[in-house]
């Protein structure tokens, strides 16, 4: 495996396009060819050997001493690019400020002071306003150093900015810590089969670091901390109680405190969190509210935060008006979104919504489309779980066995069980987590082979005492998505339907 292929590959198809423009720009003509070049060998779909790159590199006589030499020139090309794409898109503008720092440096170095102090003013201003307090500590630190120019700020003066600054990042410093903290012991108390109890936890640990003010009321902190929270909640699938949590933490925030223009990244990330855990725990019309609030914000803020939040938008926004009733719209919506955008998207969005689009089609009774979505993703399970996760790709998974299935594919049905069977086997074992999905494998395995089976009052009976890794009152929507199928089977109606019944919309 060539790390600088695989580097490489992990930009986003027009950003690499974008990267090899910027290769032609570096340099000498000879130089700046000769790296686009290897660019673009790295970048094929074909994997090259060494001895392949130096018979295309230099056909008349491979040099293995200038090709490494360009490999590193190439490594540097790709460590300013990606410099450069940070700068221009870090939406917290901390990039703004490092670059401005830099060149209030090289102004005093070269002998322009009023313009060196013009712009570590605005570097401090920018600081400031975006609680980049260690940035700030190099600002004061450059300001004091040329406190003796004619330009300059009162020393005195800079200093108390100085020591106040210190005192906050001190107790960021403290924050980092007691986050790192806070994520330990649930994870101990996860591995000693403890329920966790996050509120706890996190009182303790803010208290022992004296926090529990400064979480109140720095927004960047909050998020910080409702972040490893909602990771917490996630792994257990509970929801409810990180529900008034979330929801009480930023109320109080925006009372108290509000959130100012350079705290938007902070303020969308705690609007989505909030609308993610209603749809999770069926309040789709109160999560359509916050998603509301979220799409004003986004509005009002920089259009850099909208690559972002966007898609994942657009996304729960699909799920939520599905549960509403209007899975019509939602398919209108993400057909829409991957036409006009998705070479803006993040991967991860991408396939996101490709999921979630399959969902839709499949909810409709449209299963050709449904495969065609799935079939789309072009990649492997392996693959999938390297950039999704282990769950998104068993629900992937476990989508395509159905829709083959429904499809009139028993064969190709069976062999994609088979391989979810083994794959959770292999992993987990009989027991655990997902113990729930190989009971769920062996009565579609019967459907398969049976499709009568599934009106038979004993196989009903069975799938009403299927058990679950929560009660189904509380089970998780995309489990329940599933299990609807089955209950759908059983009853002789529609899917859609039976989905919408027992999720209570």
């Amino acid at each position: 495996m060539d790390d600088l292929r695989t580097a490489l590959l992990a930009l986003p198809l027009e950003e690499r396009k974008d990267f090899l423009q910027f290769l032609h720009r570096q340099g000498r003509k000879s130089k700046g060819r000769m790296d686009a070049r290897l660019g673009e060998l790295l970048l094929h779909k074909k994997e090259y050997t060494t001895d392949e790159l130096l018979a295309l590199l230099y056909p008349e006589e491979p040099n293995a001493v200038a090709y490494y030499a360009l490999r590193k020139r190439l490594l540097r090309h790709f460590t300013d690019y990606l410099v450069l794409r940070q700068l221009q898109q870090d939406p917290t503008t901390a990039a703004t400020g490092r670059g401005l720092l830099q060149l209030a440096q090289y102004l005093f170095e070269t002998g322009v002071p009023r313009l060196a102090w013009s712009t570590v003013r605005k570097a401090e201003k920018l600081a400031q306003a975006n609680d980049q307090y260690e940035l700030l500590n190099s600002v004061f630190n450059l300001q004091i150093a040329h406190a003796h120019s004619e330009y300059a700020d009162d020393l005195t003066s800079i200093i108390r900015r100085r020591n106040l600054n210190k005192k906050a990042a001190d107790e960021e410093e403290r924050a980092a810590i007691a986050s790192s903290l806070i994520r330990q012991r649930l994870l101990e108390a996860r591995a000693l089969g403890r329920n966790a109890a996050f509120d706890t936890i996190a009182h303790e640990v803010l208290r022992e670091y004296d926090l529990l003010e400064a979480f109140a009321r720095r927004p960047t902190l909050l998020y910080q901390l409702l972040s490893i929270a909602r990771n917490t909640m996630l792994a257990r699938r509970d929801f409810a109680s990180f529900e008034p949590f979330i929801i009480r933490c930023y109320h109080l925030m925006e009372k108290r405190h509000g959130f100012a223009p350079a705290h938007r990244y902070y303020q969308l990330g705690l609007l989505y969190m909030i609308a993610h855990v209603l749809y999770r725990n069926r309040h789709f019309q109160r999560s359509m509210e916050y998603l509301e609030t979220l799409r004003q914000t986004l509005a009002d803020g920089p259009r850099s935060l909208h690559a972002e939040y966007y898609p994942r938008y657009i996304a729960l926004l699909a799920a939520n008006q599905a549960f509403l009733r209007r899975n019509a719209d939602s398919i209108r919506l993400l057909e829409s979104m991957l036409r006009g955008a998705t070479t803006a998207m993040r991967l991860q969005d991408q396939l996101t919504i490709r999921l979630g689009l399959g969902f839709h089609y499949f909810a409709e009774g449209r299963y050709a489309k449904t495969n065609q979505v799935l079939l789309a993703i072009g990649r492997s399970d392996q693959w999938c779980e390297q950039k999704m996760g282990v769950e998104w790709t068993l629900n992937k998974s476990m989508g395509e066995m159905l829709v083959q299935l429904e499809l009139g594919n028993p064969d190709l049905a069976l062999n994609r069980l088979r391989a979810i069977e083994r794959s959770v086997r292999e992993r987990f074992g009989d027991t655990g987590a997902y113990q729930y999905i190989l009971s769920y494998l062996a009565l579609v395995r019967e459907i398969i082979q049976d499709p009568a089976v599934a009106t038979c009052p004993a196989f009903a009976e069975r799938v009403a005492q299927m058990p679950h890794f929560l009660p189904l009152e509380r089970e998780d929507l995309q489990a329940l998505s599933f299990y609807a199928w089955l209950k759908a089977r059983t009853l002789a109606k529609p899917y859609y339907e039976v989905l919408l019944a027992l999720a209570g919309a």
